[in-house]
């Protein structure tokens, strides 16, 4: 796009035709190949690469965040924690695909396939063999809140109140709740009103609307 001027602005002829309706995000996922077999490691770098760089070309990049968050939820089986983020993005799709989708401003968010499934050819890598490693045990200090999560793990989705201290980092919590779950060295993405909270970030500073369920998901495939 340019300039900072232009990032929340798009070209007319990217606009979201006004016959367009929002329909609900559908479940299945593009079916597609690489042109070479591929691991899940380089399948994991081109897709970190498309998500860092996309904000800097067009679109919002709350948007951009919120469908990253999305698209890893559809692919791990959770529809509806997809369709709430989308729906707390005010992201619309006429085609039911995450694919083809606009903001509330109109601009308009093509993914690539990669993003959202991976393809049919691709290399899995046996783990090497190692001892088990023991968790370090974050530092902890007296909770003075508490604070809602709704928990997706694979298709199981529980809610529960986990006693926090407002000091700590959101890294902190989801240590806590790999050890609280065990979970080992999955992969967890806590969302807020549709944005990804960061790691270093403290949970004072994370703006969380009092009573509000943060999302929390956990996926055991994407390492």
């Amino acid at each position: 796009m340019g300039n900072c001027l232009l990032r929340n602005r798009c070209p007319s002829s990217r606009n979201q035709p006004e016959e367009a309706k929002n329909q609900p995000v559908k479940s299945e996922l593009p079916v597609w190949s690489a042109e070479r077999s591929i691991t899940t490691e380089q399948l994991m770098r081109k897709r970190a690469e498309f998500w860092d760089t996309s904000p800097a070309y067009e679109g919002r990049k709350e948007i951009w965040d919120a469908l990253k968050a999305a698209a890893e939820a559809l692919e791990t089986g959770n529809r509806d924690l997809a369709q709430a983020i989308l729906d707390g993005a005010s992201i619309t799709l006429p085609s039911g695909f995450l694919s083809d989708c606009y903001d509330e401003l109109g601009c308009r968010y093509v993914l690539p396939p990669y993003v959202l499934s991976r393809p049919t050819n691709i290399v899995i890598k046996p783990e090497p063999s190692s001892d088990p490693v023991v968790p370090t045990s974050p530092v902890t200090m007296a909770p003075d809140m508490y604070l809602k999560i709704r928990l997706s793990i694979g298709e199981a989705v529980t809610d529960e109140k986990l006693p926090v201290n407002s000091l700590e980092r959101i890294a902190d919590v989801k240590e806590r709740l790999r050890q609280n779950h065990t979970l080992g060295k999955s992969r967890i993405r806590m969302i807020c009103c549709g944005k990804i909270l960061n790691d270093k970030t403290a949970i004072k500073d994370a703006k969380i609307p009092k009573s509000f369920i943060v999302q929390v998901i956990v996926s055991t495939d994407l390492e």
